[in-house]
């Protein structure tokens, strides 16, 4: 089982010192924002009036000129402090990982976890998509990755385009002490509607494989989740009551919804859907402390899943 990071050792030593340098660093970002924010309304205001009290342009050019010049300015308003922001983010995360006994990085490209949670349907269809924040290393004795994904689907209306967020949160995957012999999903209940009737349907399939709904034994857990499997007596088997309540307490942990898990060959990966991961990063020094605190019972609760991974692997 992996030790639980001292949050006071961290914010007494070289994290803590770190932390008190960038907040002058955040300060200063802010100020600059501050700044731009003035000279940019002396800019835009002026083209903003001119444009609508001057030219004999159509309404609808002047008004997405004026769109695209607000938008413009925004994002050079911001810019000082999202790069502040992500310094102290990667400050925050790069030392916890370091006392997790893992390795950091912000940039990242999805890795065999993420194509296997496509392939088995567990995210949704996207136009595009951001990967960022991968971790990994081993948790106890269980090799560890997990990266956060942001996918966008493109919406059309007339003529216009947008991008929706279909998905956004940590892609996850443990390996497991041996290869398994079915493939089995879990999902939250009430994901795979009966076509035209109540209940849940009694077989999937997926990749060319058959998922049958497993009966599960546990009192009150169809009520909460869904187990397919192409192989019964395993399911009941991985799928046991405390690996569940991590299930629970990992969501809880990450203020997500919508947790899904797949046993596949030798690893199990899991799906969160969460605004936001391990965003230590942010403008209030004062909340440092808060947002460490937060990555550690993030990572202690992925901790405990690995953990009752290892425990059916016993069993």
């Amino acid at each position: 089982m992996i030790e639980r990071p001292d949050i006071d050792a961290l914010m007494s030593g070289e994290l803590g010192e770190w932390l008190t340098a960038q907040a002058q660093v955040r300060a200063a970002a802010r100020e600059e924002s501050n700044g731009r924010l003035v000279k940019a309304a002396f800019v835009v205001l002026p083209l903003a009036a001119f444009l609508l009290f001057g030219p004999g342009w159509d309404i609808e050019v002047k008004i997405w000129l004026i769109a695209l010049a607000g938008i413009a300015s925004g994002v050079w308003i911001y810019a000082p402090k999202a790069k502040a922001i992500r310094q102290t983010k990667e400050g925050i995360n790069s030392a916890l990982a370091a006392a997790l006994g893992l390795t950091y990085s912000h940039d990242c490209e999805p890795g065999a976890g993420f194509d296997r949670a496509k392939l088995f349907r567990m995210l949704p269809g996207y136009s595009r998509a951001k990967f960022e924040d991968k971790w990994w290393g081993q948790i106890g004795t269980r090799a560890f990755t997990l990266h956060e994904a942001h996918l966008e689907q493109k919406r059309q209306s007339g003529k216009n385009s947008h991008y929706v967020t279909v998905f956004r949160g940590p892609v996850m995957t443990i390996a497991a002490g041996r290869r398994f012999h079915g493939v089995t999903l879990v999902e939250r209940s009430g994901k795979h509607k009966k076509f035209g009737l109540f209940g849940e349907k009694d077989r999937l399939e997926i990749s060319g494989l058959i998922l049958d709904k497993a009966d599960m034994v546990h009192p009150g857990f169809e009520d909460q989740f869904t187990v397919y499997s192409t192989d019964q007596v395993e399911a009941r088997y991985l799928v046991h009551p405390g690996y569940v309540e991590k299930m629970i307490a990992l969501e809880a942990a990450f203020s997500g919804s919508k947790i899904r898990t797949l046993f596949h060959e030798g690893e199990v990966t899991v799906v969160l859907e969460v605004r936001n991961m391990f965003e230590s990063g942010q403008m209030d020094a004062g909340r440092d402390r808060e947002m460490v605190a937060a990555c550690v019972a993030q990572f202690m609760a992925m901790a405990d899943l690995a953990a009752s991974v290892s425990e059916a692997d016993r069993r």
